[in-house]
């Protein structure tokens, strides 16, 4: 067996957008790899045919990181592939082009183009498509003016790229940069007429929409808003005759996670937000569009519906919801796996997935399912789940990690927080453990705090592992998968959060004699950076500490990030208005004069999240006091740097991170 090291990152097969034909022979999904020399990702389509039980590559372009399916033997994907698209690309034109290909391959050939940048595509019929595209009012149609015109549209853009005319909040959105009077907005396109009609109007945006079985509406959760943007949506219904809207909600402020058409009703989860502010769970609805009375299936339901399980493997995205024909299929989180479930119009919730591990995203077709999964401590592979719940693994693009690399698996153990509530943690011992020996250790902390660490693969902590440190990570009060109760730690930040994880760390010492006290190192990203700050001003049993895409100050956030002005109100109820201090109570900068541990910040100069401002403030801080520490700033990154970097960044990222730890550490 080989050492696992911070390189193999860039040899590991990632899966995503999983789909299967219409006529349920074929499984379309897309594998996406680093290319460490363009220092980009490679992404193309693969199909799994089912007759033969055979998976084979359909695309080799390198650009195709979605599809639909046109029919049951041909894919539509977006694309650029000729020089003249490139350069319009190149020269400022805002376009997406439509490829459609075979199963059975040859060449692709281009289908359609419209003037947005497309985010979401389906098939209405032959001829029409429903399209959720990037509206901004400062660009026309550029299919309806001529070329001339469009030449001048296009330099007087390249003028205005110097300038950012900002009127409402948020202006600015992580990894999509500034959203000013910019809405995903939807569209029909007529191909035969190749002809735009848009839908909705120039200030909703949708985030989700649902086509009829009749093909005669389309359900869409959308957000209304001019110059400030309210956490709320609405359920809109729009029948194709007559262009009819009507609105299915009511007046108070409700925030809907998805809507579906199941039989002749609609099921929809959601929640009013008002016992547990803008985390709470959701609940499912049934909805009858004709009386528009609302029937509420699941009263004592508690559980996030989508995956919320940590990973540093994936790449892309794929559904977590589906209706098939009389349940909607969906994922849930619980504890430190998400699971795989499908309800029926009645409420009654069947588990289909019962071994641990995460559902990454998954596909159904009259009640044949596939899913792409995170399973028995391996990386991303697709599975087949049969009637007898045995899930059946399908590809080995990941398997030579599992059987060429050193890979020590997570130990869990349950222990009880100050208050007696039942928490749970983990271990990984580092390779070619030695009882005998002592071993620093690095407690990582998950972001969120809504999200929960499990038992799959995660790369950072390998490579510790290999590294010869043993790695903690526990899920504390705030974290996903045990009810909103649980992860409601609105103005507790620091409190009891932080009093979980020192009881894990003193946990952890006492039953593991092998980890050396005197060597811990600390570190986490986004809500877990915001709790390495806080550790370091709050006790000096950290050595070293690595601080991530952090927060430092929740006054900055609030009136700089693209959340700030409504999950710091949320999180904390209060405002630099309406309680000044209790802000600044929280914040890990108000403590930066007690800090010894030496600390390495990494931030991200796009990242709208948690912005830069946030890691200069700390870094400021203690460089003012005295106490070593650096910063690295990561150019063209975002938020996602450490899932969704570019290669190199991502290296050079835990490159970073394990030296400061070796310095102090080691």
């Amino acid at each position: 067996m080989e050492k696992l090291l911070v390189s193999d990152l860039l040899k590991f097969t990632f899966l995503s957008g999983i789909s299967i034909s219409p006529d349920g022979r074929f499984l379309g999904y897309v594998v996406h790899k680093m290319d460490s020399e363009e220092n980009k990702y490679i992404s193309n389509i693969w199909i799994y045919d089912m007759k033969d039980g055979k998976n084979f590559q359909l695309t080799s372009f390198g650009q195709e990181s979605n599809f639909i399916w046109l029919d049951n033997e041909t894919l539509l994907f977006p694309g650029v592939r000729n020089e003249k698209d490139k350069k319009r690309k190149e020269n400022g034109e805002i376009f997406t082009s439509f490829y459609k290909i075979k199963v059975n391959g040859g060449e692709a050939t281009k289908a359609f183009e419209v003037p947005y940048i497309v985010r979401r595509i389906k098939k209405l019929d032959n001829d029409r498509f429903i399209l959720l595209a990037m509206y901004d009012r400062r660009i026309p149609d550029f299919s309806k003016i001529d070329e001339k015109e469009k030449q001048e549209v296009l330099k007087k853009l390249k003028e205005e790229k110097d300038y950012e005319v900002l009127d409402e909040i948020p202006f600015w959105f992580n990894g999509v940069g500034f959203t000013n009077k910019k809405r995903e907005r939807l569209y029909i396109y007529f191909q035969k007429e190749n002809k735009l009609e848009p839908i909705t109007d120039e200030l909703t945006s949708v985030s989700h929409f649902d086509i009829s079985k009749d093909k005669k509406s389309i359900l869409y959760i959308s957000n209304r808003y001019s110059d400030k943007m309210e956490i709320r949506s609405d359920l809109n219904i729009y029948y194709f005759e007559g262009k009819r809207f009507e609105t299915l909600t009511h007046k108070e402020p409700f925030n809907y996670i998805y809507a579906y058409f199941l039989g002749d009703s609609i099921i929809f989860a959601g929640t009013d937000m008002k016992k547990f502010g803008i985390n709470e769970n959701p609940k499912f609805y049934m909805l009858n569009p004709l009386t528009k009375d609302v029937k509420l299936l699941t009263p004592n339901f508690d559980l996030s519906v989508w995956n919320s399980v940590g990973s540093d493997v994936r790449y892309g995205s794929s559904i977590n919801a589906k209706v098939d024909g009389k349940y909607l299929y969906f994922i849930t989180t619980e504890w430190n796996s998400s699971y795989l479930n499908r309800i029926d119009e009645n409420g009654k919730i069947e588990k289909l997935t019962k071994k641990g591990g995460s559902i990454d995203g998954f596909d159904v077709k009259e009640g044949k399912i596939f899913f792409i999964g995170l399973k028995d401590y391996k990386l991303q592979e697709l599975y087949k789940l049969d009637l007898n719940e045995e899930e059946k693994q399908i590809t080995t693009f990941n398997e030579w990690v599992i059987t060429k690399k050193h890979i020590s698996k997570p130990e869990r153990f349950t222990f009880l927080a100050g208050d007696g509530t039942e928490l749970e943690g983990w271990i990984i011992k580092p390779i070619n453990f030695d009882a005998s020996k002592k071993y620093p250790a690095i407690l990582d902390i998950h972001g969120g705090p809504k999200t929960v660490y499990g038992e799959v693969f995660f790369h950072e902590m390998q490579v510790w592992a290999n590294e010869g440190y043993v790695v903690m990570f526990t899920n504390p009060r705030g974290s996903d998968g045990r009810g909103s109760k649980f992860a409601d730690i609105r103005g507790k930040y620091g409190r009891i959060d932080y009093d979980d994880l020192m009881k894990f760390v003193e946990e952890v010492l006492r039953r593991y004699p092998f980890v050396d006290e005197n060597r811990l190192g600390v570190t986490g990203g986004s809500y877990g950076g915001f709790m390495t700050n806080w550790i370091i001003g709050h006790t000096d049993k950290f050595k070293a500490a690595v601080s991530q895409r952090s927060i430092a100050n929740w006054i900055s956030k609030f009136g700089t990030t693209d959340i700030g002005y409504y999950f710091v109100e949320d999180q904390h109820a209060a405002t630099p208005w309406s309680d000044f201090e209790k802000l600044w109570w929280h914040s890990p900068m108000k403590y930066a004069d007690r800090v010894k541990t030496p600390t390495l910040f990494i931030h991200s100069d796009e990242d709208y999240r948690c912005w830069l401002a946030e890691g200069i403030q700390m870094f400021t801080s203690l460089k003012y006091f005295g106490i070593d520490s650096k910063l690295v700033i990561f150019k063209g990154e975002n938020h996602n740097l450490s899932r969704g970097g570019k290669p190199k960044h991502r290296i050079r990222r835990l490159q970073e991170i394990t030296s400061w730890f070796n310095k102090y550490l080691r």
